[in-house]
């Protein structure tokens, strides 16, 4: 089974209030996206990474993510506008002998290795598989007034991370119809989701936090203190 990922790292860290894309901020001297490069490379099952990046980054993603931390696996390639275009890139290289494909964020450093390699084995399984992790909070619809309209079952709600894994055909098919239609989603199941077919979830793990904000630095340094990252270095 040929597998491959895509890693979706084009973020530019507005929220950060950062002068440089927030995939490159440092914790504990190495970059967010060096520990989430290196969760994927230790996987033998994966064959290669399209590392996807904003075109002001592919030569400092060369020189001082790739070369400098000798990773063996990664294809550089130019992200787009959005997340949605950037991924769509990433697929496009992907060699039509790939099986499954693995997508995930740059920026989630803390997804634990089991985790993806569950998300392969679903997707050999369902073709489509989500991972994500029951909401702890009762959760409100609410309307344009702030008014609350009704309050969903907690036990039916789920938070979606990444990765998010699918048999090659299905994420070629959803992508292009996406694409085709000018339909932009917030994830990439939903485009399969388009498509009228069923989508998996297994469970991920709290921990596994998408770096948005400055907190979440203080997030991440807290995780890797209580051993979260052992296995990185």
């Amino acid at each position: 089974m040929h597998v491959s990922a895509v890693i979706a790292a084009g973020g530019k860290g507005r929220r950060m209030n950062s002068s440089i894309s927030k995939q490159f901020l440092n914790i504990k001297g190495r970059p967010i996206l060096y520990y989430t490069l290196k969760k994927f490379e230790r996987i033998d099952k994966i064959k290669s990474i399209i590392l996807v990046v904003g075109a002001d980054d592919i030569d400092f993603t060369r020189e001082e993510i790739v070369k400098r931390y000798k990773f063996k696996k990664i294809k550089i390639v130019q992200g787009g506008k959005e997340r949605q275009d950037s991924v769509y890139n990433g697929l496009r290289e992907l060699s039509p002998q790939t099986d499954i494909v693995v997508i995930h964020d740059g920026v989630r450093p803390f997804v634990p290795v089991t985790i993806i390699e569950k998300s392969i084995a679903a997707a050999a399984k369902y073709k489509a598989v989500g991972v994500a992790v029951p909401v702890k909070d009762t959760i409100k619809v609410v309307d344009d007034n702030y008014t609350i309209k009704n309050t969903p079952d907690r036990k039916t709600l789920w938070a979606m991370q990444t990765p998010q894994s699918f048999t090659y055909d299905v994420i070629m098919r959803a992508y292009e119809k996406a694409m085709c239609d000018g339909f932009y989603g917030t994830d990439d199941t939903v485009l399969v989701e388009r498509l009228g077919l069923t989508v998996k979830i297994i469970e991920g793990a709290y921990e596994n936090i998408k770096i948005t904000t400055p907190e979440d630095i203080i997030f991440a340094e807290t995780f890797i203190n209580l051993g979260y990252g052992h296995y990185w270095r």
